[in-house]
């Protein structure tokens, strides 16, 4: 009989899951667990709404989880862009002083956003992965999976996090 999971880890780059292999997960986390989802999250949340598993931990990059964020399932870099209006009106439902989200809707890049929200302080990543998983437990629908989302910066630091939420673990 094949070991049923608890808990996958789904990201967005192979690169991605070594730096985040080593970050602060808990100790139940092995490698095993790890899968490199590419640009697809749409299709993968369809998959699990069918076979739940009791936890999903989704990470990437700032851009590919806004993605998700804005309601986006392909996060390929072909086939959908970033709001980056929409990331500073984000900021600004956080508290973003009106100069400061006319910075981040200047940028030319969602890291370019990131790091002008990071610069003053702004915790944009935070509220970007609670909005990814808004909309990865939209499409889970009813299916009963706690999911947490993860962004991870160019460095491989935790930028943003939005944890598992109550009655989902």
């Amino acid at each position: 009989k094949e070991k049923e999971r608890k808990r996958l880890i789904c990201f967005f780059k192979q690169k991605t899951a070594y730096e985040i292999y080593q970050c602060d997960w808990s100790s139940d986390v092995c490698s095993s667990d790890l899968i490199d989802m590419g640009d697809f999250a749409g299709g993968m949340l369809k998959y699990l709404r069918r076979h739940p598993v009791a936890k999903i931990s989704i990470a990437g990059g700032f851009a590919k989880i806004a993605k998700l964020g804005q309601g986006l399932g392909d996060l390929h870099s072909a086939r959908g862009m970033v709001d980056i209006d929409g990331l500073a009106a984000r900021a600004a439902d956080i508290g973003a002083t009106g100069d400061i989200a006319a910075t981040i809707a200047r940028a030319n890049t969602a890291s370019q956003a990131l790091e002008a929200a990071q610069e003053h302080g702004v915790r944009l990543a935070d509220a970007v992965a609670r909005a990814a998983r808004a909309e990865a437990r939209r499409r889970l629908g009813d299916a009963p999976v706690a999911v947490e989302i993860v962004i991870v910066d160019r460095q491989g630091a935790v930028a943003g996090r939005a944890g598992f939420e109550d009655g989902h673990g």
